[in-house]
């Protein structure tokens, strides 16, 4: 029922800014009856306070888990990440680099496949397998990168490159290069069967830091910068 001359929002506004209102009529409290929101029966308005509290309450019970499980992901993506650049770092041998990156990658961080094709290396690097035929077509590709690539497996040739390219659904591909603003001198690409892996929509900011990381490691097997 509403009253002339009054209305709703007036009436909430009055009792919001007068907290004593309930005070001086204390029992208004027990005796108004709302709708229950999981049943047909009326509650009190305490009632209903306290049911609104407790799922405030889960509902916060619920996001503080979510913070949890989100910060023990995050560190110990953290740690996977920092062993994977310890290991690059510990190489002796720059030939073994893309095999320790390649390997390690997969270890670390459960990626099913893993490929890398390098090229405009040192002479001494040319016959390696990680310097192995590319066209220029997916060379240009990888150069017009400015962020990896993430999304279904459209037969992309790079894909040949991984040993079960038949059963990958889903592709990451990283560029690599000296800097943001050269020219790729390689690609990294990671394959799953999970369609769900690697997505258009997904965020890329790790993986911008995988083919940072590499990028930084294999300059090893560059010519030196005129």
């Amino acid at each position: 029922m509403s009253i002339p001359g009054i209305t709703e929002d007036e009436i909430a506004n009055y009792l919001a800014h007068t907290p004593g209102f309930f005070e001086r009529h204390a029992e208004l409290l027990a005796s108004v009856e709302l709708a229950n929101p999981h049943g047909a029966r009326a509650v009190s308005l305490q009632q209903r306070q306290m049911e609104m509290l407790r799922e405030r309450i889960r509902g916060l019970e619920r996001r503080i888990m979510d913070m949890i499980r989100h910060g023990q992901e995050n560190a110990g993506l953290g740690d996977r990440l920092h062993q994977w650049t310890r290991n690059l770092m510990l190489c002796g041998d720059a030939r073994d680099l893309p095999d320790v990156l390649v390997l390690d990658l997969q270890e670390q961080f459960l990626v099913p496949e893993v490929a890398l094709r390098l090229w405009d290396l040192r002479a001494e690097f040319s016959r390696e397998v990680f310097a192995g035929p590319v066209s220029e077509e997916v060379r240009h590709f990888a150069s017009s990168l400015n962020l990896p690539y993430c999304g279904a497996n459209a037969s992309f040739e790079p894909v040949q490159w991984l040993g079960n390219s038949t059963t990958m659904t889903s592709l990451a591909m990283v560029p690599l290069r000296r800097g943001p603003s050269a020219p790729a001198f390689g690609l990294l690409v990671l394959g799953s069967p999970d369609p769900t892996r690697y997505t258009a929509d997904m965020g890329t900011e790790f993986l911008v830091r995988v083919g940072e990381l590499a990028s930084a490691a294999l300059t090893r097997l560059l010519p030196p910068v005129d």
